[in-house]
């Protein structure tokens, strides 16, 4: 499983895209919000108990100053993966970006491009692919579907010309 989680519900329209790439392969998911400025026992609580909930991935969106990714990680084995939020406060998320990216030794983060949901999503099905076939095959399927449309998409351009 894989859980999704947010600072706020306004960065909800965002996960959603982590959580229709992973709907979309078939893995299981859970999605809520835990914010770890606002509801610090939750967080804590949250992180130490998601491995035991069965959770094998965590995918973290958070926006501004951006402690959520990071906190998790650092209460709780599992691979978390950041996802940094431009929000409304934001400075154009290069906050969100560097707080998840600049993690210290120790506290690992993988971290995707700003309002990247979906490759989070990606990663985690590859993270989960890594020991169960079925998963593996999907993404190269998705893999194999993705050179298919570019394949298109230059074989028009070569017929038809550029302009």
């Amino acid at each position: 499983m894989v859980s999704i989680i947010m600072g706020s519900d306004s960065d909800l329209p965002i996960m959603r895209q982590a959580a229709e790439v992973l709907t979309g392969f078939g893995i299981e998911i859970e999605v809520t919000v835990v914010s770890a400025h606002r509801t610090p026992d939750r967080l804590y609580d949250y992180a130490k108990k998601a491995a035991d909930r069965g959770v094998q991935v965590v995918i973290a969106g958070a926006g501004g100053a951006a402690h959520l990714p990071g906190m998790v990680a650092s209460l709780t084995p599992l691979p978390v993966i950041g996802v940094p939020i431009k929000s409304r406060n934001s400075i154009d998320g290069w906050d969100s970006v560097l707080s998840i990216l600049q993690m210290p030794g120790g506290i690992p983060v993988a971290t995707v491009a700003l309002d990247g949901a979906k490759n989070a999503g990606l990663l985690a099905a590859r993270i989960l692919g890594a020991t169960n076939e079925d998963i593996r095959q999907k993404m190269a399927d998705y893999q194999e579907d993705l050179r298919a449309q570019v394949q298109v998409k230059y074989e028009r351009l070569e017929k038809n010309g550029w302009q």
